[in-house]
């Protein structure tokens, strides 16, 4: 650790502890206003069971302690993995965060404790003397969503901090971070968003909105301690920071808008509402901590790789505190009601699904397919981002002088845009209430997209658009995403063998087990099916076309061969579809009372159908596939020949006998021979 420049001056304590001492207190006074003020506290009624003041005032403190926790967790351990320079092994300063994380995750556990109990009064309007006993504890866990999500987070933040006691490697404390992050979501799938109409896109904006705040805030708590105890690499560590820091802003900003959008039925309930004013207050807590953010980055950050980190303290000193009140305001609207929250009663079908029911396809049944559209955040804001960060290469690469096939950008945004028409037209509406829709859905992210994308090569773009970490310096983004593409689980999961059986395997092993139905009863389930056949897609054609770099790719002869013996298991799975006389996901579509389909000849023929289209689909992506890799193929010679002709033009004219048996080895040589990818300033293979 750097040592003060002024030795001679009397120690003063220093003044973080203070700071968070006060950013904690900030934020509990900020969260029982923002009860207060949303009307969370309702006057005790005589003749009315009442849960008491203890309850009234405890549970939000409690939430915002927990809350307070979970940041500080993911903040410190986000310093360690992410921020701070070091290797696989955790250096001193990093072992001393990381000791700071298992602190505050044990605090984390006991405040979700508390808020498990507290809640559980709330629920039953009954004194928390009365509720706190192990078997009523035990039936609340067991048997209901909030009782279950508290249980959770106390769960992995005890799992964290007992993990964190004795942790020493980089590794270990990567994956401890993604438990964090992975404990800070129940809540997501247990509140207000759940139970709301829309809750598919409520939930998933509450998701991303809640991991935003956590990185936002975690981060520069710990960036914030990291300056002011002049710890070495603490300027690098608020470098890296600050680009993080505008990612979380958009992810904050973006799962809040959609929240404010589903919650409120009137743009007017914005002012005339409790609820509406505290959600302005709030939004203006985040533009102001834009326009931090914005000073930071021109004013006091090269103010701090210059030395100077006074500045730099106090500003984010201020945007600590401020962000402390936002997050209490964040609190108090979990315990406000919503303007018109118990005024509509849905239907089964709609608390299912999170939409009504829609009609029947009628006469012309492409036309509610493309017309029906529902928001889906996830795929809304994945996309975005990922057209963006694409255009933004190219644009980088364009404006250096390098060239960029434009047929790639073409691909990649034509790729994107039939994600986004699978999973937000009416393909996705459908898909939820009719098996042929779904297997149509499923076939598109499959089988189409994936072509489109990996035709797109946007790892070989990413490695030429971001700069290489000077040396001596750790991994930055570029370096991290060679040692993905050439680690040992891609090296496992690129063999055409271990692809082909993850694409056709998990097909039979959702469709032909309870699988299905299990997935389908909750939204989390459904986007984790949709993500996970868009992915064994991407794995199995980047295997058989793919540009990008990766480990050891088999000849073009092999890749026709393995995917010549792929498609005939895929036709079989058609066939089993087809000729299956069990309906499949039967307890699902038992529960949402479709008018159309009446009785189970009605939904037998719709799996029937299923089955077809799974089976016509299949062969115009490998008929298309096959083409695409006959050109590679022909384009790999071509290359060949060129290099072989340099080769002869270099120094072997002399010879040409000898020049053509060397052409005709490197020919039979090609295809076994270890590519390594280029150095950073070298083309790619098909570039």
């Amino acid at each position: 650790m750097a040592t003060d420049a002024r030795p001679n001056r009397a120690w003063r304590p220093p003044r973080w502890p203070l700071l968070l001492i006060g950013t904690v207190t900030g934020s509990l006074v900020a969260t029982l206003a923002a009860v207060w003020a949303g009307g969370g506290v309702a006057a005790a009624i005589p003749g009315i069971p009442d849960a008491g003041a203890l309850t009234t005032w405890g549970l939000p403190l409690a939430r915002t302690l927990a809350d307070a926790g979970a940041v500080a967790t993911v903040g410190a351990l986000l310093l360690v993995v992410a921020l701070l320079p070091g290797g696989r092994n955790l250096t001193g300063t990093q072992l001393r965060y990381v000791t700071w994380a298992a602190v505050a995750a044990a605090g984390w556990a006991l405040a979700s404790a508390a808020a498990l109990v507290l809640t559980l009064s709330d629920l039953f309007a009954q004194p928390v003397g009365d509720v706190a006993a192990a078997d009523v504890l035990a039936d609340f866990v067991t048997t209901d969503v909030q009782g279950r999500s508290y249980a959770l987070m106390i769960g992995v933040a005890g799992l964290i901090a007992t993990v964190c006691a004795g942790l020493t490697t980089a590794r270990w404390a990567r994956l401890a971070l993604l438990l964090a992050l992975a404990g800070v979501l129940p809540p997501a799938f247990s509140g207000h968003s759940a139970a709301s109409g829309n809750h598919d896109a409520a939930v998933v904006s509450l998701a991303l909105h809640l991991w935003g705040v956590v990185v936002w805030a975690g981060g520069l708590v710990f960036v914030l301690i990291a300056a002011a105890r002049r710890e070495r690499g603490a300027a690098d560590a608020v470098r890296r920071f600050s680009p993080l820091a505008a990612w979380a802003l958009l992810a904050v900003a973006a799962g809040g808008m959609v929240s404010a959008i589903v919650r409120l039925p009137s743009p007017t309930d914005l002012f005339t509402s409790r609820y509406g004013l505290l959600l302005v207050g709030k939004v203006l807590a985040l533009a102001a901590l834009a326009g931090i953010g914005w000073w930071h980055r021109r004013r006091t950050l090269p103010a701090l790789r210059e030395g100077r980190r006074r500045a730099f303290v106090r500003l984010a000193a201020g945007e600590l505190l401020l962000m402390a009140a936002a997050l209490g305001l964040a609190v108090g609207l979990s315990r406000t009601p919503a303007p018109g929250a118990g005024d509509a009663s849905l239907t089964p079908s709609e608390e299912l699904l999170g939409f009504p029911m829609p009609p029947a396809l009628g006469d012309f049944p492409w036309a509610p397919l493309f017309t029906r559209w529902h928001f889906d955040p996830l795929f809304a804001f994945g996309t975005a981002a990922a057209a963006l960060l694409y255009l933004a290469g190219v644009r980088k690469l364009r404006r250096r002088g390098d060239n960029w096939p434009a047929g790639r950008t073409i691909s990649w945004l034509l790729g994107l845009a039939v994600t986004v028409c699978a999973t937000m037209s009416g393909l996705a509406v459908y898909g939820k209430v009719m098996f042929s829709v779904h297997m149509g859905q499923h076939m598109i992210l499959a089988m189409t997209v994936p072509i489109l994308l990996v035709l797109g090569a946007p790892a070989t773009l990413a490695l030429r658009a971001m700069p290489a970490a000077p040396r001596g310096e750790p991994d930055g983004p570029r370096e991290l995403l060679l040692k993905l593409l050439h680690s040992r689980y891609v090296q496992v999961i690129s063999q055409p063998v271990v692809a082909s059986v993850l694409f056709i395997g998990s097909a039979f092993a959702v469709y032909h087990t309870s699988l299905f139905e299990t997935l389908m009863r909750s939204h989390l389930g459904h986007l984790f099916m949709l993500v996970h056949f868009l992915a064994v897609g991407l794995l199995f054609f980047w295997v058989i076309i793919g540009i990008d770099p990766g480990p050891r790719r088999p000849p073009h002869l092999g890749r026709l061969f393995a995917l010549i013996l792929t498609m005939p298991f895929h036709s079989w799975f058609s066939i089993s579809l087809m000729s299956s006389t069990a309906l499949i996901g039967e307890g699902w579509w038992s529960l949402l009372e479709r008018p159309w389909i009446a009785d189970a000849t009605g939904a037998m023929d719709d799996q029937y159908n299923a089955g077809s289209i799974a089976w016509a689909t299949g062969d115009i992506p490998v008929l298309f596939t096959t083409i695409i890799l006959a050109i590679q193929w022909v384009r790999s010679d071509q290359r060949e020949a060129r290099r072989v002709d340099r080769q002869i033009d270099r120094g072997d004219a002399g010879d040409p006998l000898a020049a053509y048996n060397a052409y005709l080895a490197s020919l039979h040589a090609r295809d076994r021979r270890i590519a390594d990818f280029p150095t950073p300033g070298a083309r790619s293979e098909d570039s």
